[in-house]
């Protein structure tokens, strides 16, 4: 990106500006220029979390217009709209994609400070070449832009991803998917990309859930047999990871609103799974026995094939039961849950798997920043393994926290706490193929924090030193610590 300036007159004289989104946004210093341009900025990209469509990227979809690419499911938009008085109407009801995008125009100049105010621009200039702030006077000519791009056959789906040097991209999976799509893509030679699902079994733990009947009835009809006791039904999730296995995957993925654990006797359990799958809701202690004994058999497994276990924890969803009603899960209506004993069922958690001999390559993504220094010391607790640099990883700054003050946040603790050095870096977490600006956004605020520490005296400005830590973060630490081939 080439940097261009535009001048106005205030009463003493001239001031000269840069464009907004220009070689050097965000990076405030020579040094933080430096680490960016040489180490950062042209890596490739490991995205090992996301929500993706396997059947649009196996399909190669062409997007019809730059809503259906840039609004459709983005939750963060959403309440950035409902926020600024828009319509449901305008936001996820029956308007036209041309109307919605008129309506997400209206609400940009208001989302200055807000990291959608700089995703935005990133990616009009990254993707389209624009460099005009989108808003209600020229909305129509970039909508008009982007559209006549969106046709073009560079712009699928696939050559987003490859125009964004993406390496692995894993996507998010149901324990019953069958994964054909995935399948499909693997056969795309030329596509040159991979991407592997990874295990999500969330529905399979929530026992209090009206979702758990459905899903014990489609585990039985994908595994072919009834599920009557808890050994079963643990046998047959244990089943389908061998089965995510065979299929590719390497990492699996636990959505925790809180953290579970309780202690438990082995003849608890199936009464526990009887009570629930017979609609009964069963006591919370009772639940996080069946939560607490379900993960360590999971872990086991993921132990045993060299998984990686994610496990984002902190999160209350849903809670506006009339939305929820009117438009289902990821609407938007979630938000950060300030749920106490943290300490406490995190350390027991991790100490259960460790027990077992079954604690495999784990990160914890923690949404409620209160506990960013609590989860960087909990980190050198579980450090055991030797030969594996930062088996146990503080996940970066997660949803309502991948912001710059929340990913600098992150950053800080784990430094404080652990071993930057070893962190596995960015991921997108969107279900936007142009959400990869999400990755520069990170490297700039990176090397803008590394490049202070060294401009302060805090660091060496030792370039060998520097360029170990920036390469390591932005892209060689998760290369290397999935057991996951990248040409």
């Amino acid at each position: 990106m080439q940097s261009s300036t535009f001048r106005f007159v205030y009463e003493g004289g001239n001031c000269e500006m840069t464009s907004f989104i220009n070689d050097n946004f965000m990076l405030k210093n020579e040094t933080a220029v430096n680490l960016y341009h040489k180490f950062a900025k042209d890596l490739p990209i490991y995205d090992y979390h996301c929500h993706l469509s396997p059947q649009e990227i196996a399909d190669n979809k062409q997007f019809k217009n730059i809503t259906e690419l840039w609004l459709s499911g983005d939750h963060y938009k959403w309440r950035a709209m409902r926020a600024n008085g828009i319509d449901e109407r305008f936001i996820t009801g029956d308007a036209s994609d041309k109307e919605k995008f008129a309506a997400w125009a209206e609400t940009v100049p208001s989302c200055v400070g807000n990291p959608l105010y700089h995703w935005t621009h990133l990616e009009l200039k990254k993707y389209f070449g624009i460099e005009e702030l989108l808003g209600p006077d020229n909305w129509e000519s970039i909508w008009e832009q982007c559209n006549e791009k969106l046709a073009q056959a560079d712009y699928s789906c696939q050559e987003l991803i490859k125009r964004s040097n993406v390496k692995v991209i894993c996507t998010t999976d149901d324990p019953i998917d069958d994964l054909h799509f995935h399948a499909e893509i693997a056969k795309q030679a030329d596509f040159g990309v991979k991407v592997l699902p990874t295990f999500r079994p969330d529905k399979g733990l929530e026992i209090n859930h009206k979702t758990f009947i459905p899903f014990i009835e489609a585990m039985e009809k994908v595994c072919g047999r009834e599920l009557a006791t808890y050994e079963e039904y643990v046998q047959a999730l244990v089943e389908r990871v061998d089965y995510f296995h065979e299929k590719g995957c390497r990492i699996s993925d636990h959505g925790l609103g809180e953290l579970p654990f309780a202690t438990y006797d082995e003849s608890e359990l199936n009464a526990i799974y009887q009570a629930a799958k017979n609609g009964e809701t069963v006591s919370q202690e009772a639940e996080n026995k069946f939560k607490t004994a379900t993960l360590v058999a999971l872990a086991k497994a993921y132990t045993r094939l060299g998984w990686a276990m994610q496990i984002h924890f902190g999160a209350i969803r849903n809670n506006n039961t009339k939305m929820f009603n009117k438009l289902g899960p990821d609407a938007g209506f979630d938000s950060i849950n300030d749920a106490g004993h943290v300490a406490a069922p995190l350390n027991a958690l991790l100490n259960a798997f460790e027990k077992e001999d079954a604690l495999p390559r784990t990160i914890l993504y923690n949404l409620n920043p209160m506990y960013n220094d609590l989860v960087g010391s909990t980190l050198a607790n579980f450090q055991t393994e030797a030969g594996i640099k930062g088996k146990i990883q503080f996940g970066s700054g997660w949803w309502f926290n991948d912001t710059k003050p929340g990913m600098i946040r992150q950053l800080n603790a784990l430094a404080d706490q652990g071993l930057l050095m070893h962190f596995v870096g960015m991921l997108t977490d969107s279900r936007s193929f142009i959400s990869y600006s999400r990755h520069e956004y990170f490297r700039r605020i990176l090397c803008n924090l590394v490049g202070t520490w060294v401009e302060e005296g805090e660091v060496p400005n030792d370039p060998a030193l520097l360029e170990k830590l920036i390469t390591n973060i932005c892209y060689n630490n998760a290369k290397n610590y999935f057991n996951i081939e990248v040409q």
